[in-house]
């Protein structure tokens, strides 16, 4: 993908919204906007949303909620006033009865009154912090998607929905890594804490060169591989759970909110 060109990076998110909806950005959206909040999306009919919503309340690691939508409005007026989820997300997947049936680049077509959408917190937002603290973010520099990975854990089950966790890998050089777990951990909302740091054995992942979703990095001597909880969890668990529609940001393209990043850290 090459380096983001500084237009992106540094434009406000209600241009990288504009400029996503002209179709100018189909790309992740790590490094945009810096300094504002980034969430995962998943869009579900109004009869399944209360299970989707006791589900993430049950597994807030991986699916911390940021915000609920009104049913049938695409618009998060709590996080982006004036946005419209059905066209200001990069890529979109539509998932029917447990199996991806497309990626589009807007729901124009698909978006029906019943339709509700949940904004998850994403760990695009503490990157920006790593960066500042000098801790390397490799997915970034090498301009690739972040590796993601489906995990032997599985989540507290809700309802209609169940399946694994899915984590997101960042390698961090060992000094470095309590000061990742410090910044990360501010930020509770977007993921927080990593929760698991070394032998990726220990999750069920035996190949960090071939991830489930996104990109390989290179993982460099004196590297340790870090896993945060990652929202593309309900994509594994509608594989698994099978409802018979869900909606979600295509892995590592997501919605960049009006939200500054410190207005989730906690300390």
């Amino acid at each position: 993908m090459g380096e983001r060109p500084e237009i992106f990076r540094q434009a406000p998110p209600f241009e990288v919204r504009a400029l996503i909806r002209e179709g100018k950005w189909r790309k992740p959206t790590a490094g945009l906007a810096a300094g504002y909040v980034q969430v995962n999306l998943v869009i579900l009919p109004r009869e399944l949303a209360y299970d989707f919503l006791l589900f993430a309340q049950r597994n807030p690691k991986p699916c911390p909620v940021i915000e609920v939508t009104d049913t049938g409005s695409p618009e998060p007026k709590l996080t982006a006033p004036g946005a419209d989820l059905r066209t200001d997300v990069p890529k979109y997947r539509i998932y029917r009865d447990g199996k991806l049936d497309q990626e589009v680049t807007d729901l124009l077509g698909v978006w029906t009154p019943d339709l509700v959408a949940f904004l998850l917190g994403c760990s695009f937002t503490f990157e920006t912090g790593l960066l500042q603290a000098g801790i390397p973010v490799r997915h970034i520099e090498e301009g690739k998607n972040v590796s993601m990975f489906v995990t032997s854990i599985p989540c507290a089950s809700a309802g209609a929905f169940n399946g694994p966790l899915v984590v997101t890998m960042r390698p961090i050089p060992a000094p470095m890594v309590p000061r990742a777990v410090q910044i990360s951990g501010r930020f509770p909302a977007v993921h927080g804490a990593p929760i698991h740091v070394g032998d990726p054995a220990a999750l069920g992942i035996r190949d960090l060169g071939r991830p489930d979703f996104g990109d390989a990095v290179t993982i460099r001597h004196g590297e340790v591989p870090v896993f945060w909880a990652c929202g593309v969890t309900p994509q594994a668990v509608a594989m698994q759970a099978k409802p018979p529609l869900m909606i979600t940001h295509a892995p590592g393209h997501m919605f960049v909110t009006d939200l500054r990043d410190e207005a989730l850290a906690v300390f």
